[in-house]
């Protein structure tokens, strides 16, 4: 490569996979009952340096930072766990911004910027969650 640096950013994302129920609370109609999905989790993290090998964060130590969430809501009524068994409604919205923050307060490299999460409800209803 040249020594001329472009002030790119690189990403990489990591897919997780879970299924749980939920409702919503305050919902006028059929969602406001108890119902499951088969959610899929994206979750991208950023930087502009890479570490002394070349990698950006291992794919493994943000996979594993995902999974302890992920097994947190697994095969659960979401609505049962803090901090969505009170006013916080477990939609797909409130669901990509919870893998956000405690997936970026698990990743302690100052290089590296967990910033967005899609939380795919079903393969055509997506939320996202982003941070500038």
């Amino acid at each position: 490569m040249s020594g001329n640096r472009t002030n790119g950013f690189f990403e990489v994302m990591i897919e997780r996979n879970f299924s749980s129920a939920h409702q919503l609370r305050g919902y006028k109609g059929k969602c406001e009952n108890l119902h499951g999905h088969n959610y899929k989790i994206e979750i991208y993290a950023r930087g502009r340096e890479l570490d002394n090998i070349g990698l950006l964060v291992d794919f493994g130590d943000l996979k594993e930072a995902a999974d302890e969430i992920v097994k947190y809501l697994d095969h659960r009524n979401i609505n049962e766990l803090p901090p969505f068994d009170r006013e916080l409604n477990p939609s797909a919205e409130n669901l990509a911004r919870y893998f956000l923050e405690e997936v970026r307060g698990r990743i302690r490299d100052v290089r590296v910027e967990v910033y967005k999460v899609r939380c795919f409800e079903t393969p055509t209803s997506v939320a996202t969650y982003q941070i500038d």
